[in-house]
């Protein structure tokens, strides 16, 4: 067989590190996801981290898979690590899935993944996203171009990849492929099982939310069931705050004091008669919570904010009243993105999301994922009763609207919704119609509310680790580790073995 050794070239000791520089709207997180992405970096532990990286590849890929008198083409990146390659007809090849984000060469020498292939010998290849990153399908990102993003072209992307990988490295066609995603490649590694089962033999999906729905409410009820698991007394405390942001909003002075508090870009008295400003408002003060709730404790960069943190700071009655408490946590969010100040002014983050360069700061992927939600999985995590913790001033119209504003009046609710039953019966929702896929997920993560966390069916093994967070498994692992986070990856070197050995899976 071809040796693949002599392709790869080190590039030294540079580290790519990706800041959490904010896109839109003053946060580093949006829509259930970091400026960067939902994954980030593999680790934020330093003697954990290995100075190695990996080449850009380019792989020639057609524009669209689905109308073959179309042959415009583009070029794809990807990533080769074959440190751990045992180089004969058994020998595995695992395949890490690209998201919304860009793919990072880290990736290729860290993570747990890693630590599988060493186990079992295999070539480990990482293709980045279309859209995202350096995979520039189009001149820019216009909408009339974004029609070609969707998770369907992503998957004839990576069949296509495959096959041509196969022939590239004269790959046995006794070499079983495995997927790896987390999030939405999740999502794509077991959709790629299942639509491709020729290519992909089995699939490892960490986080992937399987059911796409437009109002996704359930997301921020996980977040306060996640931050009750530290103290209930927090959840209180937050629903507190937030209610005396609404009394504060009532009054001019106490619009003063929230611009003092929370380091408003605007004054709120010149946004409080405009209903989606204070929507934005609002959703960038539950994000906060979210996105420390979604990331808690897990071994990435990103993660340096936990639950224990905020929840003890709006619960110090010495810093003041519950909404300055907010206003603290607050701060703590904009100094880690990198912001100044709290920019909430919805026309100007519309505006943004329309630059459709791909040097604007949208064009991290911000815009991209915006796109995909409206257009195939909704996802919006809302908030739309009044008596509840994060009020009621984003529900699922103030997201549709963004749809309309930023890409077409024609994607309204009624769009949304075909949109997303065409999305559940195309996949299956959560009752896929695949085998050879484990299904991983954290209780901690508010996303595993729309994932496979229990099976009855031994064909759709499913791991549920308390008290973890989005994609915690994946992260490289740290002595810090809780005891079920490692059981949980040695469960995920049985079923590999399982695979690899060819045996029917069964749940754990």
């Amino acid at each position: 067989m071809f040796s693949i050794v002599g392709v790869l070239r080190p590039l030294g000791l540079a580290l790519v590190l990706l800041g959490l520089v904010s896109p839109i709207a003053g946060v580093g997180f949006r829509r259930g996801r970091l400026s960067n992405g939902f994954l980030g970096e593999p680790s934020k532990v330093a003697t954990l981290q290995r100075s190695l990286e990996s080449e850009d590849l380019w792989f020639e890929q057609r524009l669209d898979h689905f109308k073959p008198s179309d042959t415009r083409s583009w070029k794809q990146r990807y990533y080769l690590n074959a440190d751990h390659y045992r180089n004969d007809s058994t020998a595995p090849i695992f395949l890490m899935i690209g998201g919304e984000g860009e793919a990072t060469a880290k990736w290729m020498r860290e993570g747990a993944w890693v630590h599988y292939a060493e186990h079992f010998g295999a070539l480990c290849f990482q293709l980045e996203h279309r859209f995202y990153g350096k995979s520039h399908p189009t001149g820019d990102l216009s909408t009339a171009n974004l029609a070609y993003l969707s998770s369907e072209q992503a998957l004839a992307d990576l069949a296509n990849f495959v096959s041509a990988m196969k022939v590239k490295f004269n790959l046995a066609e006794s070499q079983k492929w495995v997927a790896f995603g987390g999030s939405y490649p999740g999502s794509l590694a077991a959709w790629a099982r299942e639509k491709y089962p020729h290519l992909i033999y089995g699939s490892i999906s960490s986080s992937g939310p399987l059911l796409a729905e437009v109002d996704f409410k359930e997301y921020f009820e996980v977040v306060k069931a996640s931050l009750a698991s530290y103290k209930p007394d927090c959840v209180e405390a937050v629903t507190r705050s937030f209610a005396q942001v609404e009394i504060l909003l009532k009054h001019m002075i106490g619009q003063r004091n929230l611009d003092e508090k929370f380091k408003t870009c605007t004054p709120i008295k010149d946004a409080i008669e405009n209903p989606l400003d204070i929507a934005n408002f609002f959703e960038n003060l539950a994000g906060n919570f979210a996105g420390v709730v979604q990331y808690n404790k897990d071994n990435s960069p990103h993660a340096t904010i936990t639950i224990d943190d905020i929840c003890d700071v709006m619960l110090n009655t010495t810093i003041g009243p519950p909404v300055t408490r907010l206003g603290v946590v607050n701060g703590m969010l904009l100094k880690e993105s990198n912001t100044t100040c709290l920019d909430y002014k919805y026309d100007k983050m519309v505006a943004d999301m329309k630059n459709v360069s791909w040097d604007s700061e949208t064009a991290k992927g911000m815009r991209q994922w915006t796109y995909q939600t409206c257009n195939e999985f909704g996802f919006y995590q809302t908030s739309e009763n009044k008596s509840d913790t994060f009020g009621d001033r984003f529900g699922v119209d103030f997201f549709i609207r963004q749809c309309m504003d930023v890409f077409s009046e024609s994607m309204d609710a009624k769009y949304l919704q075909q949109a997303v039953a065409q999305t559940n019966k195309h996949y299956g929702a959560l009752k896929p119609e695949t085998t050879n896929v484990l299904y991983v997920h954290g209780s901690i993560d508010p996303w595993h509310a729309l994932g496979l966390v229990k099976s009855a069916n031994s064909a759709t093994p499913t791991i549920y680790i308390d008290g973890t967070a989005h994609c915690a498994n994946m992260y490289e692992p740290a002595k810090s580790d809780p005891p079920q986070l490692v059981a949980a990856r040695n469960k995920i070197t049985k079923y590999l073995a399982k695979l690899l050995e060819g045996y029917t899976s069964t749940p754990y």
